[in-house]
């Protein structure tokens, strides 16, 4: 039985952050599905035993219960000794891109992608100002990659991996990724890595609304 148990689905690049860093770190873990879309985690049931903010991921080790992806990737590269700092700095450097991905990358672009690429929702001045602002966002860790392989130090850390959460997914948000060929450099690092393993085909459900 794996030391680890992630509450995911497939559509979630969330989930994807932890489950690729098990896969990059070659740890056996067990996912269990969350039926996101059948409102699970809207239910007093999830909220009163998996996770009272409703959300996934969340990971179980032991007797230890932890939400919120940034977290739960700082914990696993502490207990594991996988992707993380080396020195207080890049600690401070890592926590800095994990939480300008919450804050920014990942949160514009998730919520684009979901209404343009899942559900189809076609053109609206919601879409284009969430456009806008992936975009800005995309543009600034561009810039960072372009003088580097990886965004801190000289190696993948999870400040990569929390970025990376939804970089593989493979809908249409109508943003020209050509535009950011650093990006693309790095996708190529990180999904050349032994272990890689695209988000559909490493969590369980559906991979479409």
């Amino acid at each position: 039985m794996p030391d680890f148990k992630l509450h995911c689905f497939a559509l979630s690049g969330n989930c994807y952050k932890v489950a690729l860093f098990f896969a990059l770190a070659g740890i056996k873990w067990e996912s269990i599905f969350v039926d996101y879309l059948g409102g699970e985690t809207r239910t007093e049931e999830w909220r009163k035993t998996i996770n009272e903010q409703g959300e996934a991921p969340v990971l179980e080790h032991g007797q230890t219960k932890i939400s919120q992806s940034g977290i739960i990737l700082d914990y696993l590269s502490e207990v594991t000794g996988h992707f993380g700092a080396q020195t207080a700095e890049e600690r401070r450097d890592v926590m800095r891109w994990i939480l300008f991905d919450n804050h920014k990358f990942t949160s514009y672009y998730a919520t684009l992608r979901f209404m343009y690429g899942l559900q189809k929702g076609g053109e609206t001045p919601v879409v284009e100002f969430l456009r806008l602002r992936a975009k800005a966002a995309y543009a600034i860790v561009d810039e960072h990659l372009a003088h580097r392989a990886f965004m801190v130090g000289d190696r993948l850390t999870i400040a990569d991996l929390s970025l990376a959460g939804y970089v593989f997914m493979p809908e249409d948000t109508g943003i020209d990724h050509s535009a950011f060929p650093a990006i693309a450099l790095w996708k190529d690092r990180i999904s050349n890595m032994p272990g890689w393993r695209h988000p559909y085909d490493l969590m369980p459900g559906p991979t479409s609304l």
